[in-house]
This record gives structure tokens, sequence and C-alpha cells, in this order.
């Protein structure tokens, strides 16, 4: 590991910051713009344009994130509960964020994008283990794992989908060496969101220390966040805008 560069909480904070950049062009601005799109906002499209273009960032650093902690955690299975708690906790206010409902079914929140992802990684981890197998019969359950993760990700309306999915894993599969971690996943997201490459920038000089303790600052401010934005989307008069 590196002595100098960038530590797990910085690249946390890089993906909080540009996914509240990202999110406050979502559910603000983008309401503004449907409910009034005349030529007086020309310039607030520009900006929103940019805005979300920035917040490309930050889910491919949650999903290198989230194949370190897998990596380096001792309880996974904890680690997969908390997830899909705060993937259920968050729903309600993602839903009011970009729905302007209480409860919408068709469109899931980005925790439980990382939810099924960690699964998936799990499933793939307990197939690794049985070395002993046969290399056809593994290659049968590494195929059936990744059809699993990325069609659960489609059938339930995942932020990002089967896509997402995919990035995570590709990203554990290339775990063992860096550059060619950080080549798969530019190569993973450019053909389909190539703002999301500069995510890799910061990930290049991660120094594979955990830095400050900021365990759940995620889990605490994605819901947060929304209901935040969306409290101010109601104040200034477009909370009944659905932006999705």
């Amino acid at each position: 590991m590196r002595e100098k560069g960038i530590s797990g909480s910085t690249l946390k904070m890089i993906a909080v910051v540009t996914m509240l950049i990202d999110h406050t062009a979502a559910v603000l601005l983008a309401r503004i713009l449907l409910a009034d799109g005349t030529a007086l906002h020309e310039g607030m499209l520009l900006v929103y344009n940019i805005m979300r273009m920035i917040g490309r960032i930050a889910f491919p650093i949650f999903c290198f994130l989230l194949v370190e902690g897998f990596l380096h955690t001792r309880a996974p299975r904890k680690y997969a509960l908390r997830l899909g708690l705060f993937a259920l906790i968050s729903e309600i206010p993602f839903d009011l964020a970009f729905h302007a409902e209480l409860l919408e079914g068709s469109y899931q929140n980005v925790f439980f994008t990382l939810w099924i992802g960690l699964l998936t990684m799990m499933g793939f981890a307990a197939i690794e283990r049985h070395a002993e197998w046969k290399m056809g019969l593994r290659t049968v359950l590494y195929a059936a794992a990744v059809c699993a993760g990325m069609a659960a990700a489609e059938l339930f309306g995942c932020d990002y989908g089967a896509l997402g999915v995919m990035c995570i894993l590709i990203l554990y599969l290339f775990r063992r060496d860096r550059k060619q971690q950080i080549l798969a996943g530019c190569l993973a997201f450019v053909w389909w969101e190539w703002p999301a490459v500069f995510a890799f920038l910061p990930v290049y000089f991660y120094n594979g220390k955990r830095g400050w303790r900021l365990k759940y600052l995620f889990y605490i401010f994605y819901p947060a966040h929304l209901l935040v934005l969306y409290g101010i989307a109601c104040a200034i008069g477009y909370g009944a805008v659905s932006v999705v």
C-alpha cells in the first residue's frame, strides 16, 4: 500500500459531494425546467447538464468502495444486512425526491443496486472457495450468479439496473491488479456513461487505507439529503412535480 495518496474516506467524500451535485440538479433544477421550460431557463439547462455530468463520478467510486468493503469485512452477512436495511429506509426519501410519491414501485434507489452487487460478489466468493470443483461446473455457476444479479437489478427496477451490477462485478473480478481494475472499469463505463471514467482518477491514487472513520456517512447522508432536497422543492412550490 502506498504511504501517500487518497484514503478510502477521502474517496467516499468525493463520491458524496459529486452525488449531492448530481441530485441537486436532478431533484431541484429538473423540477423547475419541467414545470417552466421556457427560454428563460436555457442557462439553467446548461448548468443542469454540467451538474449531472459531474454526478456521474459518484457511482463508480461507490462501486469500487463496495468491492473494497467486501474484501476487507470480517462479516459479509452483516454488511449485506446493513446495506439492505438502508435500501429499505432510503426508499421513501428516494420516491419523494424523484417521484413526488411516498412509495413508487417501478424505480428503486441505488442502495438496492449496491446490495444486489454485494450479494452477487458473495456468490462469486462462495464458488471461488471450492477450487476442487470442476472448471466447467464453476463456470456455469459463475454465469448463473452474473445472470441472477443482473436480472434482479432489472426486475426490481434498480438505479443503474443490470449495467450497475455488471460494473460492480467487473471491479471485483479485476481486484488483484489496480491498473487492470481501473482499465476494466473505464471500459465498462465509457460506452454508456462516459463522464464516469473520471471517477477512476482518484481511484488510481487510492492508498488502501481507511482514513477517517466514516462508516455510516453514506448510509445516513443518502436518505437525509434526498429529504432535504425534496423539502426545498416543496418550499419553492415544485414538490408535486415528478422528475422520473
